[in-house]
């Protein structure tokens, strides 16, 4: 990674479910949990809650570039409710739709960590709305804290590398080519 350019690893944990909201196209309303982010220039992982959004959205806004699994579609939908901020003016590398855009259809972070590094995410969003409902705050954070991990150990796997990876219906391993350098 160019240690000039500040790039920001992003993900955010939602305080309700799809089925508590009506639907997938409601997003706004799912409310902010937890979001952690990883600065590479700095070396450092952040979380913040609800109500330090302003903060959130300064850090993302102050990157070169903001890394994300379905960052554009999901996070920051959550995200706006919370803001005036033009979030979509951020410069974001969203690996969800590079991997769409080569093979037509979509693969889970878990799926695609699992296939390229022998390891994926530790738990469910689900279990996330739990744990934060039950005032379980950081085991909300240290399950963010690894999505987000796992977001920046692939998404270096396909910098360095030029692809990642996943297997197919048929159980053999494929090749993604991506463009992240």
């Amino acid at each position: 990674m160019n240690e000039d350019r500040k790039v920001i690893f992003f993900d955010l944990e939602t305080q309700r479910t799809f089925d508590e909201v009506g639907g997938r196209h409601n997003l706004s309303r799912l409310g902010l949990a937890v979001a952690v982010t990883y600065d590479s220039s700095a070396g450092r992982y952040r979380a913040y809650t609800e109500n330090e959004v302003d903060e959130l959205v300064e850090e993302l806004a102050g990157a070169d570039l903001v890394v994300g699994f379905n960052v554009k579609r999901f996070d920051y939908e959550v995200l706006r409710p919370y803001t005036d901020y033009p979030l979509q003016s951020i410069p974001t590398a969203d690996m969800l739709e590079d991997v769409f855009e080569e093979l037509g259809f979509r693969l889970s972070l878990d799926s695609l960590a699992q296939a390229t590094l022998g390891t994926g995410k530790s738990a469910h969003g689900l279990d996330a709305v739990r744990w934060f409902r039950a005032g379980e705050l950081q085991k909300v954070i240290d399950y963010c804290t690894r999505d987000v991990e796992v977001t920046r150990q692939l998404y270096e796997y396909g910098r360095q590398r030029g692809y990642i990876l996943y297997w197919d219906r048929r159980g053999r391993m494929q090749k993604i080519f991506v463009n992240w350098s």
